[in-house]
């Protein structure tokens, strides 16, 4: 391996025909980049709809009331019902395995009219009231103030926090926000706290919204005992899809739905569309590592046929090896270092340019702004030491066949090669 003589002798057969070389050596550098390409590429799209997660509690379902298609005791189809609070102590009661049971109400929203007064400035925005627990299933970053506590809760007291483009819409740009008042459909609201969501796909409806305790939500706004909609969250080891059937149950029971009425809770399982996102990710890394090694492997194949072709043009050189007395281990190891070192560097080539290539796009989306499914393309570097260990593999491979086709030469026979 340290023999200076014998890298000398594999550099002067490689580059005696460099065209050559540099040909044979191409099937393998793109094999590899395009293996990189993949899985950067697929990395991509990973983050790009994992961003659209945000940082939402994956194991969470919503759910809210629907028509009830079906008659039941007494009562008509096409009836319109609605979940309440007494639903909340009874799902803790009797569903294990829950985290957090938070029932929500909503009004106004995007396309609603102008709700939220200040001054001479008004605003369309979604006004949610909600528990302090909230704030663990839809995770936020609290620029200023604080978010709803227990006491706000338990008082009603008649608070809100704002996001950010609340904010902007509402004050101006160095205007002290906390302590001041908003008017939300005629009612004051002091406002305790600003928060900003992480929004990587380009929404930035998330920062519009204005949250209220629930409590107070339901007294000014008339809801009653009602709410709206309920987001579950499972403990960890637990998924939400085990046990939502449970909750429908429950919920059916108390409400007096007909068990076999599948249209009259409307949900949205957060962790079976996550787990569908999953499985989606762990066959795209298949396909990756499937596509780019099936290339990878043609270029070694090329490098092995090849390498066969230096064997026969030199069988008169190793017939006279053979003959002054070296070894057939020493050929056979002379031709499997030549067919490793050109394989190895060749795909550390393909790694190269697939680092710089990645380099490139990532440097185009930042100065460019994010796109929409799609979110830092990168490959770790467990991923380009499995690459290495293929290109030491295969370069072995590649060199098997000619060095064994070089020691079967019969040095007699190597000697009358013209």
């Amino acid at each position: 391996m340290f023999n200076q003589d014998r890298w000398k002798e594999i550099l002067q057969v490689l580059t005696t025909n460099w065209f050559r070389t540099i040909l044979t050596a191409f099937g393998v550098f793109w094999g590899i980049f395009i293996l990189i390409l993949l899985l950067s590429a697929g990395k991509g799209l990973e983050n790009g709809i994992r961003s659209n997660f945000g940082d939402i509690a994956t194991n969470t379902m919503f759910t809210w009331t629907q028509k009830a298609t079906k008659a039941y005791k007494g009562l008509p189809k096409d009836r319109i019902y609605y979940y309440d609070t007494d639903d909340v102590p009874a799902l803790w009661n009797n569903i294990d395995g829950l985290r957090f049971v938070s029932p929500r109400n909503q009004s106004g929203g995007f396309n609603g009219g102008g709700n939220v007064v200040r001054g001479l400035k008004t605003g369309a925005f979604s006004i949610y009231g909600d528990y302090p627990e909230i704030i663990k299933q839809q995770p936020m970053d609290i620029t200023s103030g604080r978010f709803i506590n227990q006491l706000d809760i338990e008082q009603k007291r008649k608070v809100a926090i704002i996001g950010i483009d609340v904010r902007n819409s509402l004050y101006e740009k160095d205007e002290e926000v906390l302590g001041t008042y908003i008017k939300i459909n005629n009612v004051n609201f002091m406002v305790i706290g600003t928060y900003k969501k992480n929004e990587n796909n380009g929404n930035n409806q998330a920062q519009k919204e204005i949250y209220t305790p629930f409590t107070t939500f339901s007294q000014v706004f008339n809801r009653g005992n009602n709410i709206g909609w309920m987001a579950i969250t499972a403990v960890d080891g637990t998924p939400i899809t085990d046990i939502k059937e449970q909750i429908f149950a429950l919920l059916k029971e108390r409400h007096r739905i007909h068990p076999e009425d599948a249209r009259a809770i409307g949900h949205f399982d957060l962790f079976e569309e996550f787990s569908r996102v999953q499985r989606l990710f762990g066959a795209l890394r298949f396909i990756g590592y499937f596509v780019g090694i099936l290339v990878l492997l043609s270029g070694v194949i090329g490098v092995s046929n090849i390498m066969l072709i230096v064997v026969k043009e030199r069988t008169k050189e190793i017939g006279i090896r053979r003959a002054l007395g070296e070894s057939p281990w020493s050929i056979k190891k002379q031709i499997l270092m030549e067919s490793i070192f050109l394989t190895i560097i060749s795909g550390m080539a393909g790694i190269v340019m697939g680092a710089l290539t990645i380099y490139g796009v990532n440097f185009i989306l930042d100065s460019n702004g994010p796109v929409p499914m799609f979110a830092n393309p990168s490959v770790n570097l467990g991923v380009v030491s499995i690459a290495l260990i293929i290109l030491i593999i295969t370069g072995l491979f590649a060199g098997f066949i000619p060095a064994n086709s070089a020691i079967r030469v019969r040095p007699i026979e190597a000697l009358r090669t013209e």
